[in-house]
C-alpha cells in the first residue's frame, strides 16, 4: 500500500489496467481520466468551515442508491435490478412517446430504458 495513503485518507487508486477494467481506456476515450483517487469513506477534502455536503464518489453508499419512478400509468411495484442513471433520460422520452434513439448517446452506448416498467421497448 502507498505509505501516504493513510495520512491522505486515500482508500484506492485506479490507474492503468485496473482503471480500464472498470471504465474505458483513457488513451482512446477523452472522457475517462488517467487516474482516479477514491478517498476513504466520509472524507471531504476542503479547508472550508461551511461545507456540509459533497457530490458523491465511488463508495457503495454513493453508487448504490434507490430510484423511484412515479406516474399514474404505472402499477405500484418494487423492481430490484441494477440500473444506471444514463437510463433515466431514455425512459422519460419513451414515456413521453419520443423515440430514445433520437439521442446520440443512446445509440452509441446502446442504453436501454429502465427495466420492469412495462413500457414499450423496455426489458421485462
Amino acid at each position: 500500500m502507498n505509505t501516504n495513503a493513510i495520512p491522505l485518507f486515500v482508500d484506492e487508486v485506479l490507474a492503468g489496467d485496473e482503471l480500464i477494467l472498470r471504465f474505458n481506456d483513457p488513451l482512446t476515450d477523452s472522457r475517462t481520466p488517467d487516474i482516479i483517487v477514491r478517498s476513504s469513506y466520509g472524507t471531504i477534502y476542503t479547508t472550508s468551515t461551511h461545507k456540509n455536503a459533497e457530490h458523491g464518489g465511488f463508495a457503495y453508499s454513493d453508487t448504490n442508491v434507490g430510484l423511484i419512478v412515479s406516474t399514474p400509468s404505472l402499477p405500484s411495484r418494487t423492481v430490484k435490478s441494477p440500473v444506471a442513471t444514463s437510463q433515466v433520460a431514455p425512459t422519460i422520452l419513451r414515456v413521453l412517446g419520443i423515440d430514445p434513439q433520437n439521442l446520440k448517446s443512446v445509440r452509441v452506448e446502446k442504453t436501454k430504458v429502465l427495466p420492469g416498467l412495462g413500457i414499450d421497448g423496455a426489458e421485462q
